[in-house]
């Protein structure tokens, strides 16, 4: 098994502080996915709200998180990452304990928006200064690819191992697995105010005015966002299209967490070896082709299946094909997509332009959450909203720039 700590062990080249932000995704992910698996049920069923509501909270939750890394991102060019980071800690927290303990809908929607803004302010933080640190490690006769799967994968090894401890506090409740995920967001921010330096060699900070301007007029790079929000739509189904559809084939989300447990551990095995052979074989946009294609042939095998009406485990079998290819799609578009960002970022602004992908993304996921949860609540043939699903990541494909 690929591991990350055996991974940074192996690769002596990089440096204490891309270890550290990769051990930093890792935490990040393990506090957030011990939490946000089990969200969308505890809105339907404890909280009582429609599925369009339930869709629109998620897509408000991905909203406020990446539709604000921009923010993060501008942020962070200007004061640097210490205090960014910090800051998202300490918010992430409090957003965590609210969530724990909102019952009313006002309630939940500040607690989640408070969740994602914190993710706002750490996420392009931590992002940007890996891909800064990636181009640095490239320069010395490295990989910026790999660097950037090394990132993903400590990322999914946290979303392995964070359903799993959320799994177990839910035999308590809800309110017991977010304050268990504010707890390990508690050690983060101690572990960083020691570890983060206060100041990075080579940064050049920026003032916050002048780059949104040039931004918008790079069709290129606002090509990219368009195609990686449709990705990170597609992405996000797994929770709100998937929980639907292995309530359908079983009665419950019991499989829900094991079907996570899948995609994080096909990710931590296999992301490595992926981004090796791609990047001898495939250049950056075929790999983009490739992993959307698989996405969108993930939707149609569900698609495929839901006229049969299976249930049980041979109900179960489509959603964790669709899982395994989503994944595999997943390895081939994220690092490569990151990977690209530095290229086509005006010099000096990194974090504006790591947050400017993720904040695009999340208007296309904001709006496609609303209108997929309305879609799988209209009533229409099962297999309807899924091949409306497929059809995004494979249109995406027309969108990508040419390099």
């Amino acid at each position: 098994m690929t591991s990350t700590p055996a991974d940074l062990r192996k690769d002596s080249r990089l440096s204490p502080l891309l270890r550290l932000l990769i051990l930093t995704q890792l935490a990040f992910n393990i506090g957030f996915f011990a939490v946000l698996p089990f969200l969308s049920e505890h809105l339907g069923q404890a909280v009582g709200m429609a599925g369009w509501l339930v869709g629109f909270v998620l897509g408000l939750r991905t909203f406020s998180q990446q539709g604000l890394f921009v923010v993060g991102g501008a942020l962070a060019d200007r004061y640097g990452i210490r205090p960014v980071v910090l800051a998202g800690c300490a918010l992430r927290i409090a957003g965590f304990a609210w969530l724990g303990y909102a019952e009313r809908t006002g309630a939940v929607i500040g607690a989640v928006l408070l969740i994602g803004f914190a993710a706002a302010l750490f996420s392009p933080a931590v992002e940007s200064e890996v891909a800064r640190q990636a181009v640095v490690h490239e320069e010395r006769g490295g990989s910026r690819t790999q660097v950037l799967a090394l990132f993903t994968v400590a990322g999914q090894a946290g979303a392995f191992v964070g359903p799993l401890l959320g799994a177990l506090l839910l035999s308590v409740d809800f309110r017991t697995v977010c304050l268990a995920g504010a707890g390990i967001f508690v050690l983060v921010l101690a572990g960083h105010a020691w570890l983060l330096p206060q100041r990075i060699p080579g940064r050049r900070q920026v003032q916050l005015k002048g780059g949104i301007g040039a931004l918008v007029r790079n069709r290129r790079f606002l090509a990219l966002c368009c195609a990686y929000g449709a990705y990170l739509l597609a992405y996000n189904q797994l929770y709100l299209a998937l929980p639907a559809e292995v309530e359908r084939a079983t009665g419950s989300q019991s499989a829900l967490a094991w079907l996570f447990a899948l995609s994080s551990l096909l990710v931590v095995t296999a992301q490595l070896p992926v981004t090796r052979w791609a990047g001898t074989r495939l250049s950056t946009r075929r790999s983009m082709v490739a992993g959307l294609s698989l996405i969108g042939a993930g939707f149609a095998v569900v698609a495929v299946a839901l006229p049969a009406e299976r249930t049980g485990t041979a109900g179960l079998l489509p959603a964790a094909g669709f899982v395994v290819l989503l994944t595999f799609g997943q390895m081939l578009v994220a690092p490569v997509a990151r990977a690209w960002v530095p290229d086509l970022a005006e010099e000096g602004r990194l974090g504006l332009y790591t947050g400017a992908l993720s904040s695009v993304s999340g208007l296309i996921v904001l709006a496609g959450s609303s209108v997929t949860g309305s879609l799988l609540d209209a009533g229409l043939p099962a297999a309807v909203p899924w091949l409306v699903l497929a059809a995004v990541p494979v249109a995406a494909i027309g969108l990508l720039p040419r390099r």
